[in-house]
């Protein structure tokens, strides 16, 4: 199965450019019917993954995927699954 990885860790701290990306990354996926992405936010303070879960939560994002979820070995880790 195919699936696209984005790793926030090199622009964690560029607010505008991981909304861009997260943007992206959803979008390259519906477009190429990619079914998984794996988005690495990292485990730090859980800034970053609050704002990766915020975004993900966006009605107009959340309608794009199936569901959300957090790799339970992982919690710096989310897995988001479409169904096509």
């Amino acid at each position: 199965m195919a699936k696209l990885k984005l790793d926030l860790h090199e622009i964690f701290n560029k607010g505008g450019k991981i909304d861009h990306e997260l943007n992206r990354i959803i979008r390259e996926a519906v477009e190429k019917k990619i079914k998984l992405v794996e988005i690495i936010p990292g485990k730090g303070t859980g800034a970053l993954r609050k704002t990766v879960k915020r975004f993900l939560n966006q009605p107009d994002i959340k309608k794009l995927y199936h569901r959300l979820e957090v790799d339970t070995k992982n919690h710096g880790r989310f897995f988001v699954h479409f169904k096509f």
